[in-house]
């Protein structure tokens, strides 16, 4: 065996070194249960993955080979960016997630949190650099599994408990319906490389029903309409910073291994018709009934829980003909919303650890008390509405163009339509904060710790440089590839 092919798997091995580390840190270091202070809580996790994150986060130049363990791992530029943007997110939710680790309940299990997270990661690693349908289901599953636990992870609360077992159950169910599509099209084709599938595939009514069943699973993941109903419930229930690492590391990571499946496993003409079509109604419906419920919404929770389902939608836009330009675009929006929905959701668990309050109408006064962070969940929420200077603005634009250059006018104009629609509910946020009056005792003034305000800080750096900064998306097209 060739053993040098593992050097084309550097950031997995990377990534794993510092799971091995924080597992036996966790035996040795585990914060003092009285004073809750110890190098383990937070600081030591976010050290080793950020130190894993500066490793790895350009393309490797110096790999000779682009596929190991015969093809069914492979390496393209593209994938070490998106590896890096889902590290960089996993690190602001463990900076986040400092103050809630802290509390005297949590203190023995931030070992599980950090161990937990860092495997889900690895298992999103390792669905993105699958060149075959069971490196791909084993990264699903591994990435799926801890993340279970992680929605259960406040055991004590019964919302978190329904939660997890809301979420293990649908999982399980479109697990099931993703391995059926998989085996129809190993029936129809006889193998499951990408690259052998792409070639045999003829467009039969047999292989058309096997890509419909795994579009059906993956849009469980994603949480696109009409696969959406556990996410309000799970978001509502699980921990606020699970739930942010749910509604961007996860939803990213599925969002782009679907597209890089779509075009290289299912680029024949006559499937191609068939995904377009289909997608073509799912990003409809998913924008659609995702503003028109978040409208309704006044669980800040389940509030972002249907703007995610919508925000899908438009990343699951640019999947569209599975163009390169396509590509540009989800990376970069997936960048985008990524520091946009992290510093909305690092607001919240700011004041929901302070106060104990997660209502929309809880935040009626919130520039009076605390103006700063009403100042940066403003900028946060106009990014995600796509209001410029801010990112999100361009982030919509290139989708936009990219879905339009495809060929789909019409659709860009109903994704362009929804886009006032949610404008609409993110500004009643904003109302709230800066022109209602709190109708009971307002959100005290309070000051967040150093953690939580590092993560405000690079989540609202990012809004503002990747909205002026082309050079981000530039450099990220160098490296997509498409049919």
């Amino acid at each position: 065996m060739d053993y040098s092919q593992f050097l084309l798997m550097h950031e997995e091995l990377s990534l794993l070194a510092v799971i091995l580390i924080l597992f036996v840190a966790d035996l040795f270091l585990c914060p003092d249960k009285k004073s809750g202070k110890g190098i383990y809580n937070t600081c030591l996790p976010v050290v080793l993955l950020g130190i894993h994150t500066a490793l790895n986060l350009l393309p490797c130049s110096c790999a000779n080979a682009t596929e190991a363990f015969g093809g069914m791992y492979q390496y393209t530029p593209m994938m070490t960016i998106v590896k890096s943007v889902l590290s960089i997110g996993t690190l602001i939710v463990f900076l986040m997630a400092h103050k809630w680790l802290s509390r005297p309940e949590n203190l023995v299990k931030q070992g599980e949190f950090y161990l937990l997270s860092l495997f889900t990661l690895l298992g999103m690693y390792f669905m993105i650099g699958s060149g075959h349908f069971l490196m791909f289901f084993i990264g699903l599953e591994l990435a799926s599994v801890p993340m279970t636990a992680l929605i259960a992870f406040d055991k004590t609360k019964h919302e978190s408990a329904e939660a997890g077992a809301k979420f293990i159950l649908l999982a399980l169910f479109s697990s099931a319906l993703l391995l059926y599509g998989i085996s129809l099209i190993y029936g129809a084709t006889g193998s499951l490389y990408f690259d052998e599938i792409s070639v045999l595939l003829d467009g039969s009514a047999f292989s058309i029903f096997g890509l419909v069943l795994f579009i059906t699973g993956m849009g469980f993941k994603i949480s696109l309409v009409p696969f959406h109903l556990w996410t309000a419930d799970t978001y509502e229930g699980a921990p606020t910073s699970v739930t942010a690492f749910l509604s961007v590391i996860s939803k990213g990571a599925a969002a782009f291994v679907l597209l890089t499946v779509f075009i290289k496993a299912f680029c024949a003409s006559d499937l191609m018709y068939s995904w377009n079509t289909g997608l073509y109604w799912i990003i409809v419906a998913s924008i659609t009934v995702a503003n028109l419920f978040a409208i309704r919404q006044n669980n800040l929770k389940r509030f972002m829980a249907f703007s995610a389902i919508s925000q899908a939608g438009y990343l699951v836009l640019a999947l569209m003909d599975g163009t390169a330009q396509g590509m540009t675009a989800l990376v970069f929006y997936l960048l985008v919303y990524m520091v946009s929905n992290l510093g909305a959701f690092a607001v919240m668990t700011s004041v929901e650890e302070n106060s104990g309050k997660i209502l929309i109408s809880d935040y009626d006064g919130l520039y009076a008390t605390n103006p700063k962070l009403a100042f940066l969940m403003t900028l946060c929420l106009f990014s995600l509405a796509g209001i410029p200077p801010f990112a999100g603005f361009f982030s919509k634009f290139f989708v936009f163009m990219a879905a339009f250059k495809a060929g789909y006018p019409l659709l860009v104009f109903i994704a362009l339509a929804n886009t006032v629609i949610s404008l609409y509910y993110y500004l009643l946020i904003v109302k709230a904060m800066y022109i209602k009056q709190p109708a009971g005792e307002a959100i005290p003034t309070f000051r967040s710790d150093n953690y939580t305000r590092l993560a405000l800080a690079l989540c609202i750096l990012g809004v503002i440089v990747l909205g002026l900064g082309g050079v981000f998306y530039n450099y990220i097209d160098l490296f997509s590839y498409g049919v």
